[in-house]
Protein backbone atom coordinates (compact mmCIF):
# COMPACT_ATOMS: atom_id res chain seq x y z
CA UNK A 1 0.00 0.00 0.00
CA UNK A 2 1.25 3.16 -1.08
CA UNK A 3 0.72 5.59 2.08
CA UNK A 4 1.82 9.25 0.31
CA UNK A 5 -0.11 9.79 -2.97
CA UNK A 6 1.42 13.01 -3.55
CA UNK A 7 4.00 15.43 -2.90
CA UNK A 8 7.60 13.91 -2.56
CA UNK A 9 9.32 17.59 -3.09
CA UNK A 10 11.14 19.03 0.21
CA UNK A 11 8.09 20.82 1.35
CA UNK A 12 6.13 17.42 1.53
CA UNK A 13 4.65 16.35 5.22
CA UNK A 14 5.72 12.87 6.32
CA UNK A 15 1.96 12.09 6.36
CA UNK A 16 1.00 13.78 3.11
CA UNK A 17 -1.87 11.30 1.46
CA UNK A 18 -2.10 8.98 4.94
CA UNK A 19 -5.80 8.08 6.48
CA UNK A 20 -5.08 8.17 10.05
CA UNK A 21 -7.99 6.93 12.48
CA UNK A 22 -7.90 8.05 15.90
CA UNK A 23 -10.50 6.02 18.36
CA UNK A 24 -10.11 8.37 21.41
CA UNK A 25 -13.01 9.48 23.19
CA UNK A 26 -14.76 12.37 21.65
CA UNK A 27 -13.91 15.16 24.37
CA UNK A 28 -9.92 13.57 23.92
CA UNK A 29 -9.29 13.48 20.47
CA UNK A 30 -8.53 17.03 19.49
CA UNK A 31 -4.42 16.75 20.77
CA UNK A 32 -3.54 13.51 18.57
CA UNK A 33 -5.85 14.35 15.58
CA UNK A 34 -4.00 18.18 15.54
CA UNK A 35 -0.88 16.73 15.93
CA UNK A 36 -1.07 14.16 12.98
CA UNK A 37 -2.86 16.81 10.40
CA UNK A 38 -0.26 18.93 11.53
CA UNK A 39 2.25 16.54 9.64
CA UNK A 40 0.06 16.00 6.97
CA UNK A 41 -2.66 13.14 7.79
CA UNK A 42 -6.24 12.95 7.14
CA UNK A 43 -7.68 12.12 10.07
CA UNK A 44 -10.42 10.02 10.85
CA UNK A 45 -12.28 10.60 14.01
CA UNK A 46 -14.29 7.67 15.09
CA UNK A 47 -14.05 7.41 19.35
CA UNK A 48 -13.87 3.70 20.28
CA UNK A 49 -14.13 4.68 23.81
CA UNK A 50 -16.85 6.43 26.11
CA UNK A 51 -16.33 7.43 29.12
CA UNK A 52 -19.10 6.57 31.76
CA UNK A 53 -19.83 7.12 35.83
CA UNK A 54 -19.07 3.31 37.18
CA UNK A 55 -22.00 1.61 38.04
CA UNK A 56 -21.73 2.10 41.68
CA UNK A 57 -20.15 5.36 43.65
CA UNK A 58 -20.20 3.62 46.43
CA UNK A 59 -16.37 2.39 47.27
CA UNK A 60 -14.98 5.76 45.79
CA UNK A 61 -17.30 7.70 48.12
CA UNK A 62 -16.46 5.71 51.32
CA UNK A 63 -12.48 6.48 50.60
CA UNK A 64 -13.49 10.07 50.07
CA UNK A 65 -15.20 10.27 53.42
CA UNK A 66 -12.27 8.89 55.09
CA UNK A 67 -9.48 9.93 52.71
CA UNK A 68 -7.63 11.34 55.60
CA UNK A 69 -6.93 7.63 57.09
CA UNK A 70 -5.17 7.32 53.70
CA UNK A 71 -1.33 8.21 53.35
CA UNK A 72 -0.68 7.94 49.66
CA UNK A 73 -2.59 8.30 46.30
CA UNK A 74 -2.35 6.68 42.72
CA UNK A 75 -3.86 8.54 40.27
CA UNK A 76 -4.01 6.14 36.35
CA UNK A 77 -5.52 8.20 34.09
CA UNK A 78 -6.66 12.55 33.14
CA UNK A 79 -10.10 10.30 33.23
CA UNK A 80 -9.63 9.46 36.76
CA UNK A 81 -8.85 12.94 37.85
CA UNK A 82 -12.06 14.84 36.53
CA UNK A 83 -13.88 11.72 37.93
CA UNK A 84 -12.09 11.58 41.67
CA UNK A 85 -13.02 15.61 41.52
CA UNK A 86 -16.67 15.11 40.33
CA UNK A 87 -17.30 13.11 43.56
CA UNK A 88 -15.31 15.71 45.73
CA UNK A 89 -17.61 18.29 44.75
CA UNK A 90 -20.62 15.86 45.02
CA UNK A 91 -19.52 15.42 48.57
CA UNK A 92 -18.35 18.63 49.79
CA UNK A 93 -15.03 17.42 50.66
CA UNK A 94 -12.78 19.83 50.84
CA UNK A 95 -9.02 19.96 48.78
CA UNK A 96 -7.52 20.98 51.57
CA UNK A 97 -8.56 17.32 53.61
CA UNK A 98 -6.20 15.62 50.49
CA UNK A 99 -3.18 17.79 50.78
CA UNK A 100 -1.50 15.23 53.25
CA UNK A 101 -1.55 12.72 51.20
CA UNK A 102 1.47 11.78 48.65
CA UNK A 103 0.71 11.85 45.23
CA UNK A 104 1.64 9.45 42.73
CA UNK A 105 0.18 9.80 38.63
CA UNK A 106 1.01 8.01 35.67
CA UNK A 107 1.71 10.35 32.90
CA UNK A 108 2.50 13.83 32.81
CA UNK A 109 -0.75 14.54 31.99
CA UNK A 110 -2.69 13.19 34.82
CA UNK A 111 0.01 15.08 37.14
CA UNK A 112 -0.85 18.40 35.05
CA UNK A 113 -4.70 17.34 35.85
CA UNK A 114 -3.96 16.97 39.42
CA UNK A 115 -1.94 19.54 39.81
CA UNK A 116 -4.77 21.91 38.42
CA UNK A 117 -6.69 21.03 41.43
CA UNK A 118 -4.35 22.00 43.74
CA UNK A 119 -2.43 18.83 44.44
CA UNK A 120 2.01 18.59 44.51
CA UNK A 121 2.15 15.39 42.84
CA UNK A 122 5.72 14.01 43.71
CA UNK A 123 5.58 10.82 42.13
CA UNK A 124 5.16 10.29 38.33
CA UNK A 125 7.10 7.14 37.51
CA UNK A 126 9.58 6.58 34.11
CA UNK A 127 7.38 4.84 32.10
CA UNK A 128 3.88 5.52 32.03
CA UNK A 129 2.65 1.53 32.87
CA UNK A 130 1.64 0.12 35.64
CA UNK A 131 4.68 -1.84 36.74
CA UNK A 132 6.55 1.64 36.90
CA UNK A 133 4.63 2.74 39.33
CA UNK A 134 5.15 -0.56 41.57
CA UNK A 135 8.74 0.14 41.13
CA UNK A 136 8.81 3.79 42.43
CA UNK A 137 6.53 2.78 45.32
CA UNK A 138 7.92 -0.36 46.49
CA UNK A 139 9.62 0.42 49.00
CA UNK A 140 7.46 3.36 50.35
CA UNK A 141 4.60 1.84 51.12
CA UNK A 142 4.81 -0.65 53.52
CA UNK A 143 2.10 -0.54 56.70
CA UNK A 144 0.66 2.78 54.34
CA UNK A 145 -2.60 3.17 53.36
CA UNK A 146 -3.33 3.60 49.97
CA UNK A 147 -6.63 4.43 47.63
CA UNK A 148 -6.22 3.97 44.16
CA UNK A 149 -8.48 5.89 41.92
CA UNK A 150 -9.37 3.91 38.64
CA UNK A 151 -11.50 2.42 35.53
CA UNK A 152 -13.99 -0.62 36.52
CA UNK A 153 -11.88 -2.59 34.31
CA UNK A 154 -8.18 -2.53 35.12
CA UNK A 155 -5.26 -4.59 35.26
CA UNK A 156 -4.52 -5.86 39.21
CA UNK A 157 -0.47 -5.29 38.99
CA UNK A 158 -0.54 -1.98 40.93
CA UNK A 159 -3.26 -3.57 44.25
CA UNK A 160 -1.46 -7.04 44.23
CA UNK A 161 2.39 -5.90 44.05
CA UNK A 162 1.67 -2.95 46.57
CA UNK A 163 -0.26 -5.39 48.93
CA UNK A 164 3.19 -7.91 48.47
CA UNK A 165 4.90 -5.23 49.75
CA UNK A 166 3.18 -4.42 52.72
CA UNK A 167 0.50 -1.96 51.83
CA UNK A 168 -3.10 -1.66 52.60
CA UNK A 169 -4.63 -0.80 49.37
CA UNK A 170 -8.16 0.83 48.38
CA UNK A 171 -9.44 -0.09 44.94
CA UNK A 172 -11.89 2.75 44.23
CA UNK A 173 -13.90 2.65 40.43
CA UNK A 174 -14.09 5.94 38.92
CA UNK A 175 -15.41 5.64 35.64
CA UNK A 176 -16.04 2.66 33.08
CA UNK A 177 -15.18 2.85 28.94
CA UNK A 178 -18.53 1.48 26.93
CA UNK A 179 -18.14 1.33 22.78
CA UNK A 180 -20.26 4.82 21.75
CA UNK A 181 -23.64 3.49 20.40
CA UNK A 182 -23.25 4.95 16.74
CA UNK A 183 -19.25 4.13 17.03
CA UNK A 184 -19.73 0.11 15.94
CA UNK A 185 -21.44 1.09 12.78
CA UNK A 186 -18.76 3.43 11.91
CA UNK A 187 -16.12 1.81 11.98
CA UNK A 188 -17.84 -1.12 10.04
CA UNK A 189 -18.49 1.67 7.73
CA UNK A 190 -14.99 3.10 7.36
CA UNK A 191 -13.68 -0.61 6.40
CA UNK A 192 -16.18 -1.52 3.87
CA UNK A 193 -13.77 -0.82 1.14
CA UNK A 194 -10.38 -0.22 0.57
CA UNK A 195 -11.11 3.44 -0.85
CA UNK A 196 -12.34 4.41 2.97
CA UNK A 197 -9.95 2.28 4.97
CA UNK A 198 -7.66 3.83 6.66
CA UNK A 199 -3.74 3.02 6.36
CA UNK A 200 -2.98 3.61 10.31
CA UNK A 201 -5.30 3.04 13.33
CA UNK A 202 -4.18 4.47 16.39
CA UNK A 203 -5.09 2.68 20.15
CA UNK A 204 -4.16 4.88 23.35
CA UNK A 205 -5.12 2.05 25.98
CA UNK A 206 -6.18 -1.25 26.33
CA UNK A 207 -9.84 -0.25 26.30
CA UNK A 208 -9.68 1.16 22.85
CA UNK A 209 -8.20 -2.29 21.56
CA UNK A 210 -10.86 -3.94 22.98
CA UNK A 211 -13.67 -2.13 21.70
CA UNK A 212 -12.54 -1.71 18.17
CA UNK A 213 -12.15 -5.52 18.30
CA UNK A 214 -15.70 -5.77 19.69
CA UNK A 215 -17.06 -3.32 17.02
CA UNK A 216 -14.73 -4.24 13.95
CA UNK A 217 -15.81 -8.17 14.42
CA UNK A 218 -13.22 -10.47 15.49
CA UNK A 219 -14.03 -13.01 12.94
CA UNK A 220 -13.29 -10.78 10.23
CA UNK A 221 -10.46 -8.86 11.06
CA UNK A 222 -7.85 -10.12 9.16
CA UNK A 223 -9.85 -9.46 5.94
CA UNK A 224 -10.64 -5.79 6.65
CA UNK A 225 -7.54 -5.13 8.67
CA UNK A 226 -5.17 -6.16 5.62
CA UNK A 227 -2.50 -3.40 5.22
CA UNK A 228 -3.36 -1.45 7.85
CA UNK A 229 -0.76 -0.19 10.21
CA UNK A 230 -1.79 -0.48 14.02
CA UNK A 231 0.23 2.28 16.17
CA UNK A 232 0.16 1.35 20.01
CA UNK A 233 1.09 3.95 22.34
CA UNK A 234 2.79 1.80 24.64
CA UNK A 235 3.52 -2.06 25.77
CA UNK A 236 0.70 -2.50 27.46
CA UNK A 237 -2.04 -1.55 24.56
CA UNK A 238 0.66 -3.23 22.81
CA UNK A 239 0.39 -6.69 24.59
CA UNK A 240 -3.72 -6.19 24.32
CA UNK A 241 -3.10 -6.12 20.50
CA UNK A 242 -1.51 -9.10 20.27
CA UNK A 243 -3.97 -11.13 23.23
CA UNK A 244 -6.23 -10.15 20.11
CA UNK A 245 -4.13 -12.03 17.82
CA UNK A 246 -3.38 -8.73 15.85
CA UNK A 247 -0.02 -6.97 14.81
CA UNK A 248 1.91 -4.53 16.42
CA UNK A 249 3.54 -2.02 13.81
CA UNK A 250 4.03 1.02 15.63
CA UNK A 251 5.25 1.31 19.55
CA UNK A 252 5.40 4.81 21.18
CA UNK A 253 9.00 5.05 22.57
CA UNK A 254 7.47 7.67 24.97
CA UNK A 255 4.08 6.14 26.20
CA UNK A 256 2.53 9.72 25.65
CA UNK A 257 0.08 11.28 22.81
CA UNK A 258 3.48 13.15 21.72
CA UNK A 259 5.31 9.87 22.02
CA UNK A 260 2.62 7.83 19.35
CA UNK A 261 2.62 11.03 17.20
CA UNK A 262 6.72 10.95 16.80
CA UNK A 263 6.39 6.87 16.36
CA UNK A 264 4.15 7.12 13.36
CA UNK A 265 5.84 10.31 11.78
CA UNK A 266 9.01 8.01 12.14
CA UNK A 267 7.22 4.90 10.73
CA UNK A 268 6.19 6.58 7.82
CA UNK A 269 9.56 8.14 7.03
CA UNK A 270 11.42 4.68 7.36
CA UNK A 271 8.98 3.21 5.13
CA UNK A 272 9.55 5.73 2.19
CA UNK A 273 12.97 6.08 2.69
CA UNK A 274 13.30 2.30 3.20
Amino acid sequence: MIFRKAGKGRHSKPLSGTRVLVGRARDQAGALSASLRHHGAAVVEIPFIQINPPRSHKALDAALRRVKEYDWLILTSVNGVSALFERIAKLHVSNSELRHLKLAAIGPATKAAAERHGLRVPVVPREYVAESVVRSLRRKVKDKRVLLVRARVARDVIPRELRAAGASVTVAEAYETVVPKQSARRIRTAFSTAARRPHIVTFTSSSTVRNFVSALGKSAWRERLRDVRLASIGPVTSATLREFGLPVHIEARAYTIPGLVAAIVRDARDRLTG
